[in-house]
């Protein structure tokens, strides 16, 4: 292994970060619109939406990723193994992401295959620049301190990625578009795709690979296989991250159907007037006279402000107590705070935010330390092993995200339909659509009880994850010395 100061400046992990922005721009849509884009805007029946979305992301997290990560392993080039993914992958993922959110006029048909095609296409680039800058972080350094730095440097910048998605989106889509969602979401895209673009060559211009693998060092794919079949932290890594992201697509999937379905949009007028009153004075106005799209960018407004306050306190909350312990104890409360919407009525729109801001913060504190825990992963593998495989190890987290990110997407269109939720691009022209009672009682399970479930099951999984503090220390020195020798 390279043997060059471990130490990265602020200005690296600042270009580092604006990768995660850039991702973050595709990811939070995918997140919170993509089902919502597919059934009201698009015009896909619920089940087919369903469909396309689990069907396509469960081929790219178990296929995709794992071929990306066997193949960013073993690049070899002059600016290092992930580098140059980011740099080539960078304008192909602003196209298709453009691609994907485009609303052509084709039969239904048509519209379904275009849906799968596309999508399929956008699944395959963000593993292809996603997977190999995630494992970039694990190269950048090997002091653990420094890889904690450098997660919440990245997450600052995910959260404002974040923000402005949930926040500003909707209504931008609303105003872009003049009402026309379709023409919106298509102008929003084409600057999220450029500005996403320049991001991600930004990230590359301005960082570099410190831990090289020895040149002797070969392993074949077999061998890589063996060694995550035999790596017990990797495992229990990659259930979390699926577990994580069914929890965070559901809920954040489902936000847009509560708050048109079943929070008292009476109550939420009363409580968000003085606040776009405060912002027109500001001269923001684009969030317009509707409660229902002004009161869920607000709502999330106030759980991305607050877990920005979380990622603030990570590292040092890690450093003290370790990544697992942290973790855990964040995750458990974030789902507490998600469990408590099945008791509001619709009313209560007071207690939401107050909960939302209070979810934000807990789970804020759990954002930076996922992927640190897994660059500690690969730690672990090289300490067991010999041999350092990254990209690999990371793409546990890609497949997790991505197997997560299509089964909580799937469930939110799938479990409305059982709800009987109508379609709003199925009516007859001139038609207003009148949802079930049902629907609403569907939305409140699914930002409370459904999403909890698989975030409890995570906080059970941390209970068998052995990398604690104590092993997190020993592990750093180990290879420290490990490295020192050979450099010898």
């Amino acid at each position: 292994m390279s043997l060059t100061s471990q130490k990265v400046t602020v200005f690296e992990k600042i270009g580092y970060s604006l990768g995660d922005f850039a991702a973050n721009l595709v990811f939070q849509t995918l997140i919170t619109y993509l089902a919502y884009f597919y059934t009201d805007i698009y015009g896909l029946k619920n089940t087919d939406a369903s469909i396309v979305m689990l069907t396509v992301g469960l081929v790219a997290a178990f296929v995709f990723n794992p071929i990306i990560g066997l193949l960013a392993d073993r690049t070899n080039s002059r600016w290092g193994k992930f580098r140059p993914w980011i740099l080539y992958t960078a304008i192909p993922l602003g196209v298709i992401a453009l691609l994907a959110f485009s609303t052509p006029h084709f039969s239904y048909k048509g519209k379904l295959i275009y849906a799968a095609v596309t999508y399929t296409f956008l699944l395959l680039m963000y593993a292809s620049s996603n997977l190999p800058y995630s494992a970039l972080s694990g190269v950048l350094t090997g002091d653990m301190g420094e890889r904690n730095s450098i997660s919440s440097f990245r997450f600052v910048a995910v959260m404002f990625a974040q923000f402005f998605v949930q926040v500003f989106m909707l209504p931008i889509i609303e105003y872009a578009g003049h009402g026309d969602k379709a023409a919106g979401i298509e102008s929003v895209m084409t600057w999220m795709a450029a500005i996403g673009t320049i991001m991600l060559v930004i990230t590359f211009l301005t960082t570099r690979e410190r831990i090289i693998p020895k040149l002797e060092q070969k392993s074949s794919i077999k061998d890589d296989l063996s060694d995550l079949s035999k790596n017990r932290p990797w495992l229990i890594m990659l259930v979390l991250t699926i577990l994580v992201f069914i929890t965070l697509a559901m809920k954040g999937g489902s936000y847009v159907y509560y708050f048109n379905n079943y929070v008292d949009k009476a109550s939420l007028t009363k409580f968000i007037g003085p606040l776009l009153t405060g912002l027109s004075g500001l001269g923001i106005n684009f969030f317009g006279s509707d409660p229902v799209s002004a009161g869920f960018g607000l709502f999330n407004a106030g759980g991305i402000i607050f877990m920005i306050v979380g990622i603030s306190i990570s590292k040092k909350l890690a450093d003290k107590y370790g990544k697992r312990d942290v973790f855990k104890y964040g995750l458990l409360v974030a789902t507490l705070f998600v469990l408590i919407f099945i008791f509001f009525k619709p009313e209560n729109v007071i207690l939401m935010f107050t909960s939302q801001i209070l979810h934000g913060f807990s789970y804020g504190i759990t954002i930076p330390i996922l992927w640190a825990m897994i660059a500690d992963v690969a730690d672990y593998s090289e300490w067991k092993t010999n041999r350092r495989a990254t990209a690999i190890i990371f793409s546990a987290m890609l497949v997790g995200l991505k197997a997560g990110l299509s089964i909580g997407g799937a469930l939110v269109a799938w479990i409305l339909g059982l709800y009987g939720y109508i379609p709003i691009q199925s009516a007859v022209a001139g038609k207003v659509i009148i949802q079930p009672e049902t629907v609403a009682a569907g939305a409140r399970m699914l930002v409370s009880i459904y999403p909890s479930i698989p975030f409890l099951i995570g906080v059970g999984l941390l209970f068998f994850y052995v990398i604690d503090k104590k092993m997190e220390v020993k592990i750093e020195a180990d290879l420290k010395a490990r490295r020192e020798k050979g450099v010898a």
